[in-house]
């Protein structure tokens, strides 16, 4: 990775920018890059401080792991320090418990963003909130040693950062059931065989990987690629003939833009 000043530097979380790619890095090694409610904020704060001239965003793990999950604090009885316990979670109202949740959320949705392509790039263990943390790009390149599992339900909670959809999405109902209930690992060889991974790698060439993609994302002018972006994220709400649709506006906006009678 080349050398630059951070944009942001938190809580966990390393932003750098280096013109149209910023890189996201979990950078709590030493922890195997467990996650906790600040770091969530710090991920939030990223998404924020994203120059409008980036295109791709790449995630990445520092050390051996991509991030082993909820940091063990969490459930300990006190939780973290100036953050709500389990406990103190299950004693709010109904409107706090469902704000607080969304908060954490916000750090995962901005990585789907329209405007961006972001890219995981996965070593070692992707566990629960570390699975859905990768689930949360947009495109996943992993290393030959990667685990994914999604242990939330094992522990009597639901995966509830934002992983369902995409999983669902990517290997269907029944495998994502399967995956969720049993808390099993899916190794890397199972994770390109099922859709998980668009990529898998030896783990020393990982970040090039991830960065050859992003170069060949950026081949591509960046309106075409936001307008294919949002026809496919579309696709599954809509019918076939609303998909037509859409792609019957997305192209006259296309033409109409690259002829200089754009808006």
């Amino acid at each position: 990775m080349t050398s630059l000043a951070p944009v942001l530097d938190k809580d966990g979380i390393r932003l750098t920018v280096e013109d149209a790619v910023a890189t996201v890095t979990l950078a709590l090694p030493a922890k195997r890059n467990a996650q906790s409610p600040a770091l969530w904020r710090a991920l939030t704060e990223a998404g924020r401080s994203l120059p409008g001239s980036v295109r791709v965003v790449v995630l990445r793990g520092e050390g051996k792991s991509f991030s082993a999950g909820l940091d063990r604090q969490a459930f300990a009885p006190e939780g973290f320090d100036g953050e709500p316990s389990f406990g103190d979670l299950a004693r709010s109202s109904d409107t706090e418990l469902d704000a607080t949740i969304a908060a954490y959320q916000d750090g995962f949705v901005w990585l789907r963003r329209s405007d961006i392509v972001s890219i995981a790039a996965v070593q070692g263990h992707a566990i629960g909130a570390g699975f859905q943390l990768a689930l949360a790009c947009d495109l996943r390149v992993v290393a030959s040693d990667v685990q994914f599992a999604m242990r939330e339900t094992s522990l009597g909670l639901v995966p509830d950062l934002t992983g369902t959809h995409p999983l669902v999405g990517l290997v269907g109902y029944a495998r994502a059931l399967e995956i969720c209930a049993t808390g099993r690992f899916v190794h890397a060889e199972e994770a390109g065989h099922i859709g998980l991974a668009n990529l898998v790698v030896a783990p020393g060439e990982l970040d090039a990987a991830a960065q050859d993609l992003a170069a060949a994302l950026l081949a591509a002018p960046r309106d075409a690629l936001i307008e294919t972006k949002a026809l496919l994220q579309g696709a599954t709400d809509r019918s076939f003939e609303a998909q037509r649709t859409a792609e019957r506006a997305a192209q006259a906006r296309r033409l109409r833009d690259l002829a200089g009678l754009g808006d």
